[in-house]
């Protein structure tokens, strides 16, 4: 790894929903589990997943390596210290190439014409060092023309901690959908110090990339308390007024699903929770197999860095072989400095988003648990209408909203679903062929190096 300031990671941005409306908008009765007019779930799936695997294998990643946050304190006493890097605007790294940059804007060509109203980044890292604590807070800048925001631009100062309450939140207030994850608390392996200005640097994008597919979704983004997140100069207040009521969704599952064992996922269903089995485990693969290269690499850099200084001093003893020697050496220091670029973007590129993905696959998983605890609890009604349909022929109220409740938890877990794979399909596809460009001037760099020393060789040879 380079002592130098950490490169910035490409963010694909926003991304387009596909015109897609909003599921609670459009449920129906159609829409119920086990209906006739529901797709074929073979189709669906294959349609859906089949070309996702072929992202998947064919496409690359990202990481994301996180260590916890200390609990809440006063900081009024506490000395700032700003890091380096501080500041960096999400997204604004230059392509590797002009090719890079026509393939990411051939990617993204159906992000025009998209009106956006809702603006968020997250940047300006700052050290707060405090009497019993230290720890980085974060710069949230909200811009926003919606009607709910009493001001056009907002600046406040997030810490992690403040992050995850506003996950927690999500979770508990919007069950039927799909929360992005946050990266990870505790520091990974092989990273030492989590106020290091690459870890730091490291989570700042994956905050940043968490609150940007929050605002580009269609209801979180009108979610209270992601308002309250973005506009509220003091948070703790909000914390301290108490978890909140457990959704109606909650309640009812832990009343009446106690014991309850759900007869079966719906085909689509159960092959998402197939799909997502599948896909972690082959993410959790590669994401060893890719640590395990870039450890081997850096060991390799620094036997190249040792190697190619023997050659300098070995030049000083030898006369007519002192230029050629020279040469070799300046090669090996080259390629040394290119192996170090390329280990880089790897760590910094490639494994977060492989990271990201992984436990994206985690929060889909526990969305469908929860999915399958409302057809539980709609079944277990059910089966108690049975038993009483000679007391009650018509079905009851409660049953049917609770029919309802389903349908809409499906539509809106099915609208999810499509825009996380269209969002994974974009971010897959530019980062794989990002890091097929970055090896490509890898080992473009290292054979310039090579074939630079050729013609010093070649004169010697036709002097003698």
């Amino acid at each position: 790894m380079s002592g130098g300031p950490p490169k910035a990671l490409p963010s694909t941005g926003p991304h387009s929903l596909r015109d897609m409306p909003h599921p609670l908008a459009g449920s129906s009765s159609e829409e119920a589990v086990g209906g006739d007019s529901t797709p074929s779930p073979d189709l669906l799936m294959a349609r859906s997943f089949g070309d996702k695997a072929s992202a998947l294998f064919h496409q690359t990643p990202r990481e994301f390596h996180i260590c916890s946050a200390a609990s809440d304190g006063s900081t009024k006493a506490c000395q700032d210290l700003i890091l380096p890097n501080g500041g960096t605007p999400a997204g604004t790294s230059s392509p590797a190439s002009s090719s890079s940059l026509l393939n990411r804007l051939q990617l993204d060509d159906d992000i025009d014409g998209e009106t956006r109203d809702l603006f968020v980044t997250v940047d300006d890292p700052k050290k707060h060092v405090c009497t019993m604590e230290t720890y980085i807070t974060y710069r949230i800048t909200t811009k926003s023309t919606r009607v709910e925001f009493d001001l056009p631009e907002y600046s406040v100062r997030r810490r992690y901690q403040d992050f995850d309450w506003l996950r927690n939140k999500l979770e508990e207030s919007q069950p039927t959908h799909l929360i992005p994850p946050l990266p990870e608390k505790f520091v990974v392996k092989g990273v030492v110090d989590r106020f290091s200005e690459e870890f730091v640097e490291t989570r700042r994008k994956a905050l940043d990339k968490f609150l940007k597919r929050i605002t580009d979704h269609p209801v979180l983004s009108f979610n209270e308390h992601f308002h309250v997140f973005l506009t509220a100069k003091d948070l703790n207040a909000y914390k301290k007024q108490g978890m909140a009521l457990l959704t109606r969704v909650g309640e009812s599952v832990k009343h009446v699903t106690g014991g309850y064992k759900l007869r079966s996922r719906p085909l689509e269903f159960a092959a998402v929770g197939e799909y997502l089995d599948t896909f972690a485990l082959k993410l959790g693969t590669i994401d060893r197999i890719a640590q395990r290269i870039i450890k081997e690499e850096i060991e390799y850099l620094v036997e190249l860095r040792e190697y190619g200084p023997v050659y300098s001093t070995w030049s000083a003893l030898e006369g007519e072989l002192a230029e050629p020697l020279e040469g070799v050496s300046a090669c090996i220091g080259n390629c040394s400095a290119a192996l170090e670029e390329l280990t880089d973007d790897m760590t910094e590129d490639f494994l977060p988003v492989l990271r990201e993905y992984i436990l994206y696959s985690d929060s889909m998983k526990s969305v469908l648990k929860k999915r399958d605890q409302v057809q539980a609890e709609y079944e277990a009604k059910l089966e108690a209408v049975a038993v009483r349909k000679e007391e009650r022929p018509k079905v009851p109220a409660d049953v049917e909203k609770c029919q309802d409740r389903m349908e809409c938890f499906n539509a809106d877990l099915k609208a999810d679903m499509e825009r996380w794979q269209n969002n994974k399909r974009q971010d897959f596809r530019q980062l794989l062929m990002g890091m097929a460009d970055k090896n490509i001037h890898y080992y473009e760099k290292c054979l310039m190096a090579w074939e630079s020393i050729i013609p010093l060789l070649q004169e010697r040879q036709e002097a003698k």
